[in-house]
Formats: C-alpha cells, structure tokens, sequence
C-alpha cells in the first residue's frame, strides 16, 4: 500500500486553513496544498496530484460535495480518496455525505494533534478495500 503523503486541503475560512495547514504540515509532516475555494482545488488538482483531498462541505459558491464531483470528472483524479470535513453532525447528514463516496466526515471543530493520525488510520483502511 502506498504511503499517504499529499493531501490538498480545501476550506473557505481562513482562521481554519491556518490551523488545518499547521496540523498536516507541522504535526503530520504531510506535503500539503491549501485551497480556498472549489474551483481552486480543480484548477490546480492535477498539478498537485494529491494522495487524498480533504473538504469543508459548507462553502460559498461551490461546496464541498460538489467540488468532489467535479475533481472526480477529471481524468486521472475519478477515484481519488476523499474526506468531508463539517461542523453538521447530524447522523442522517453524515449519512447523506457518504453517499458521495468519501472515505469518511470528520467533525470540526478537529483536533489539530489527532488530525493527521486519523487520517492516516483512514487511509490505511480506504487501501485495504
């Protein structure tokens, strides 16, 4: 199984990227490219070429699920893992989210020194199916 290693981040509030980018970077050790908005992480994914794209869900303009939908039209990014990120836990909008084929919806607020560890864990299981 390959080694998780890039991950793009994509979250609309900027107090939030600060703190994901300290926790994947910092902590996690993970080669990471931050992202704005939707169209930001489609305009420079293939560039990228990342392991794993993590998504707030609730963004302005182009939200999280749809940001995955199209990142998932793009030749050689169809079945790239993805993880949502969203402070909605309701079991039934967690459900509704997985249906979009992510590996998991982490809640937030996240802890920055458990973040990369979970997504690790997740990765490793995502690889073994």
């Amino acid at each position: 199984m390959p080694e998780l290693k890039r991950i793009m981040y994509v979250d609309d509030e900027p107090d939030i990227r600060v703190i994901a980018q300290l926790a994947l970077e910092k902590v996690g050790m993970f080669d990471v490219k931050i992202c704005a908005t939707g169209q930001e992480a489609i305009d420079s994914a293939l560039e990228f070429a990342p392991d794993l794209v993590l998504l707030d869900v609730m963004m302005p303009g182009m939200n999280g699920p749809e940001t995955l939908r199209r990142l998932r039209k793009i030749p050689g990014l169809s079945s790239i893992p993805a993880v949502f990120m969203t402070a909605k836990t309701q079991l039934e909008e967690i459900a509704e989210l997985k249906k979009s084929g992510v590996i998991e919806v982490i809640n937030k607020p996240f802890d920055v020194i458990k973040l990369s560890d979970e997504l690790r864990r997740l990765w490793a299981g995502h690889a073994c199916h």
